[in-house]
């Protein structure tokens, strides 16, 4: 059942996006829509550049920072509430912030609004995915878009589900982005993948089975 209401969730999450791009480009194009949607499906603030020339581990790391980072802005800066966002403990959010660097009195004077700092991971994700299209899209089109990439990102946002991920998810969804990436830049092959992103064959191939992309 569950499932199921998954399933007419992320449909939901395309519609929406098809009606805000159909609204910015005047045509719907549904390979834009699906990749936004692909994209905005789990939590907007997983919004995240996959680098795979930095080794697996580091980047894991910096993503994990980021993530929480991007929690706790949406948290006013709120430990306790980003440790039951997240499902760990207090202390690994201190750890965490502590090895990152991260201001939390900063983020709390700051009190940037929780709907801003979402409104701002949706308006990344579609920038980059129109970078991709800008060869089939008339350029004015294109760049319409981008001048309205608040209201776009609104239009969606205001209608999307939101769901929390916690910190298990989120680097659940970054492994996958970023193991998927390394196998297709290395033509699937595990032994080449493996050395240069740091990883041992095995662990990678453990790794793989476990997020089903093996």
């Amino acid at each position: 059942m569950a499932e199921k209401e998954t399933d007419k969730e992320h449909k939901d999450v395309e519609h929406i996006v098809s009606d805000a791009m159909r609204k910015a480009l005047g045509v719907r194009i549904s390979e834009i829509s699906k990749d936004i949607s692909g994209k905005l499906k789990k939590s907007p603030l997983l919004d995240f550049t996959i680098n795979t020339k930095i080794k697996f581990k580091l980047a894991k790391k910096r993503f994990k920072q980021e993530y929480l980072r991007k929690l706790l802005r949406t948290s006013y800066g709120n430990i306790s509430m980003v440790a039951k966002r997240a499902g760990v403990d207090r202390r690994s959010i201190h750890r965490i912030v502590k090895d990152a660097g991260i201001d939390v009195h900063k983020i709390r004077e700051e009190m940037i609004k929780p709907y801003e700092v979402k409104q701002k991971a949706v308006g990344n994700i579609i920038e980059d995915v129109l970078e991709h299209y800008r060869t089939v899209i008339h350029p004015s089109k294109i760049e319409e878009v981008y001048k309205n990439v608040n209201n776009v990102s609104k239009d969606i946002l205001d209608e999307i589900p939101d769901r929390q991920l916690s910190l298990k998810e989120a680097e659940e969804e970054f492994e996958k982005s970023y193991l998927s990436k390394a196998l297709d830049e290395n033509d699937g092959n595990a032994t080449r993948t493996a050395k240069k992103i740091g990883l041992r064959y095995e662990t990678l191939l453990r790794k793989l089975k476990s997020l089903g992309l093996r």
